[in-house]
């Protein structure tokens, strides 16, 4: 990815693209970096923004990203917490700003990359955005959908290895596991509706005002929301299958649409939350939102963990375009993850 300058010398262009006012300070580098440049930030007498540089795309790569702003202003309207997008005075998304082209987010101070986000919170947002009246063109990507078979992982163990990736040995002993979790592709999508489809933790933060927010569209596009909460248990519940079980049991209750048939109390989460709504006891969610209100009050730490090392996106071979998650099925006490 090529990080092309972005001087204060273009202050005066952003704030008239984007009708900012008339004042504007913007960083003095870059504060971060995405899929297809920069992220600078901008603060204004309008507030403050992430300025997020659009360097050489595709037709295909810029018609995504026109979606999934399209997508997210759907969502920030139906009560999802995400960053508002700022389109310029015209109405577009994207500006040339003296030959850089940028689109702006509203700025949030967010929390790093947590696994252990609070689950019902977790639940709640995923019901919720999966409720969003939105109809996407995007279609179904095979990204999300194919296995990269046995053949293609020695591939890229191979080029690792090549390239001394210090987890090259850790991912060629996980393979095994990879290509038996791929056999349970191939089921075709139960519905499909445009899903957010990079729900990791590096996308899903705790913002400084304490809530949570969900950002980074650019990947949105027509999938099966139940495959989409799969991912979202794996990430926020693969080391604790009762903290999975709670995410499946909020989501079900806030309404959302998917359902995961998985190991354990997983299969039947959304049976017994509305068991025990009809029988007026308390369910999963309500005993976490009781446990969490006592960790609020300082009964127990908030623990943050680590992003994933920088090396493993640096090293990543053609092919393997985005970064990966590694997870042991061990951890579920079931060889096998089933969608319903």
């Amino acid at each position: 990815m090529m990080r092309i300058p972005l001087p204060g010398g273009h202050v005066p262009a952003l704030l008239s693209a984007f009708d900012l006012g008339s004042w504007g300070r913007l960083s003095d580098g870059p504060v971060a970096s995405g899929r297809l440049g920069s992220i600078w930030r901008l603060d204004t007498d309008g507030g403050s923004w992430a300025v997020k540089q659009v360097g050489e795309a595709s037709d295909y790569e810029l018609a995504a990203l026109l979606e999934g702003a399209a997508f997210q202003e759907a969502a920030l309207a139906a009560g999802v917490p995400t960053p508002g997008v700022r389109r310029t005075r015209a109405g577009e998304l994207i500006a040339d700003i003296g030959g850089t082209r940028v689109r702006l987010h509203a700025w949030e101070d967010l929390d790093d990359p947590d696994v252990d986000l609070d689950p019902i919170e977790c639940g709640r947002l995923v019901a919720a955005l999966h409720r969003v009246d939105f109809a996407g063109t995007i279609g179904i990507d095979a990204w999300y959908t194919e296995p990269v078979g046995g053949a293609r992982w020695s591939e890229l163990v191979a080029a690792l290895r090549a390239r001394r990736a210090t987890f090259a040995d850790e991912l060629a002993s996980l393979v095994p596991e990879i290509v038996a979790l791929e056999g349970l592709l191939g089921e075709p999508p139960r519905a499909v509706r445009t899903c957010h489809r990079d729900l990791w933790a590096d996308n899903v933060r705790r913002t400084r005002k304490g809530g949570l927010c969900v950002f980074d569209f650019d990947n949105a596009g027509l999938a099966d929301p139940s495959q989409e909460l799969a991912l979202v248990l794996v990430e926020y519940g693969a080391a604790d299958p009762s903290r999975a079980a709670a995410v499946h049991a909020a989501y079900a209750e806030a309404g959302g649409p998917g359902r995961v048939k998985g190991p354990g109390g997983l299969r039947d989460a959304d049976r017994t939350a509305r068991s025990h709504r009809r029988r007026g006891l308390p369910t999963l969610a309500d005993r976490e939102d009781r446990r969490r209100t006592g960790r609020q009050r300082g009964l127990g730490p908030r623990v943050h963990r680590p992003a994933l090392d920088a090396d493993r996106d640096r090293c990543a071979p053609g092919g393997l375009t985005q970064p990966g998650r590694t997870m042991s099925l061990a951890r579920f006490g079931s060889p096998t993850l089933r969608w319903p």
